[in-house]
């Protein structure tokens, strides 16, 4: 991190805890009135812990730093939102489960390219088209976890493996030496899809109405406006946002309105997210400090734990802070330094097993819980403002990700990570 890590007392830790049990619970008892109130509630609860932070224990560069953080995530992924919202795509293919297990690994492979935002904004509207009348919470979550999160573990062309690559791990480090647990992973999550699936279709009665040719609409956001987003992904901050801002009001403005009308596009999960995740910007500072001072004390020492360790706290704190975090305790047991360059390289090239459980468990828990990765409450979001059952936060996680993801995960570690 850029700003000085400040110790923090762990009442503190409190208002992220009553996010989180907030975001789980009262949409299930009091749905109507949280749809109405969560805005104030985590603005309240991230007014009080930079509060504290600014006032008490003068912490206003870290406040700073928080927030500049928040800005340039809000701005990346409303740039992503809206030029894929621009770009219709129409696939000719029913939704059996065949084009659907297909049609999950196509998008995480392009994820690896465009990053899992680009990805998940571009490709989720598709899917759900695909399976409309039929669609069901299985659809999104299965989404989530294959193109929204497994889809980011390869290149480093979003967080959290974009940090790895800044500090100095080669470009295509993950992709040569990554592919063996991405491929395992993806595999068994889509073969557990496809009998789903199967089952799923068997009991459908919707009639099939496939169409016969392929259509893109708003292509040229597909074939500029998006590759230049992800071009814009690696200048630095500062000068990244306002040109993403001024691509994402070129999209907008000149893009015909029949395209986002096709796409049913609507302000309304951006803004979601930007309310829920700026509460959680605020009240994770605590968090993260707590974890980055106490790192070392999680005894660390082979690569199975800092894959567990890294995982379980990438699936409940934001990934990328999380990667950074664990990276930085990794190079300190050799005594090197993360903010070296050479001193990256030379852990990537001497401790690759290690690097390689750090970086996986980062992408692949990201999908433990809608905030462990960013485009996963956008994706539920703009799943349920298209009449698409998502799971709730604590339905997603007891339901899906436990009984689906979890086993997968194990299995990835105990084939690839027991030592």
């Amino acid at each position: 991190m850029c700003a000085t890590i400040i110790e923090p007392h762990p009442a503190l830790l409190g208002p992220f805890a009553i996010l989180l049990l907030s975001i789980a619970i009262f949409p299930l008892i009091l749905r109507q009135h949280w749809e109405r109130h969560y805005q104030k509630l985590c603005a309240l609860l991230a007014a009080t812990t930079c509060g504290y932070y600014f006032f008490a224990l003068h912490g206003a560069p870290r406040v700073q730093h928080a927030a500049g953080e928040y800005a340039s995530f809000m701005v990346v992924v409303g740039a992503f939102f809206v030029v894929a919202g621009a770009i219709h795509l129409h696939i000719p293919r029913s939704a059996s489960p065949l084009a659907n297990v297909t049609f999950l690994f196509g998008g995480s492979l392009l994820a690896n390219f465009i990053g899992t935002i680009g990805a998940s904004m571009l490709l989720l509207r598709p899917f759900l088209h695909m399976n409309r009348g039929r669609g069901t919470a299985m659809h999104v979550a299965f989404f989530i976890f294959i193109v929204g999160n497994l889809g980011g573990a390869l290149l480093p062309v979003g967080p959290p493996l974009f940090l790895g690559y800044i500090k100095g791990v080669p470009f295509l480090w993950a992709a040569l030496h990554c592919w063996p647990q991405w491929l395992t992973a993806t595999g068994a999550l889509l073969v557990i899809f496809f009998v789903a699936d199967t089952i799923a279709c068997s009991r459908s009665r919707v009639a099939e109405t496939p169409s016969t040719h392929f259509h893109c609409y708003g292509k040229w956001n597909f074939g500029a406006l998006l590759a230049l987003l992800l071009i814009l992904v690696f200048i630095p901050n500062g000068v990244r946002e306002p040109l993403m801002l001024m691509v994402a009001a070129v999209s907008y403005f000149l893009t015909p309105q029949r395209v986002f009308g096709a796409n049913e596009f609507s302000w309304r999960p951006l803004i979601e997210v930007a309310w829920i995740f700026l509460g959680i910007f605020g009240t994770m500072i605590p968090v993260l400090d707590y974890v980055e001072i106490h790192a070392t004390d999680f005894h660390l020492a082979s690569d199975a734990r800092f894959y567990w360790g890294t995982g379980l706290l990438s699936g409940v704190l934001d990934n990328a802070p999380t990667y950074l975090t664990f990276l930085t305790a990794a190079l300190s047991l050799d005594h090197l330094d993360i903010n070296h360059l050479p001193d990256v390289a030379q852990f990537a090239a001497d401790h690759g097993s290690r690097l390689a459980a750090i970086s996986l468990a980062a992408t692949l828990f990201g999908g433990l819980t809608y905030i462990g990765n960013s485009p996963n409450l956008l994706v539920r979001a703009i799943a349920e403002s298209r009449h698409v059952p998502a799971p709730g936060f604590l339905a997603y996680t007891i339901k899906y990700a436990l009984p689906i993801l979890v086993p997968v995960l194990v299995l990835v570690g105990l084939i690839f990570f027991r030592s």
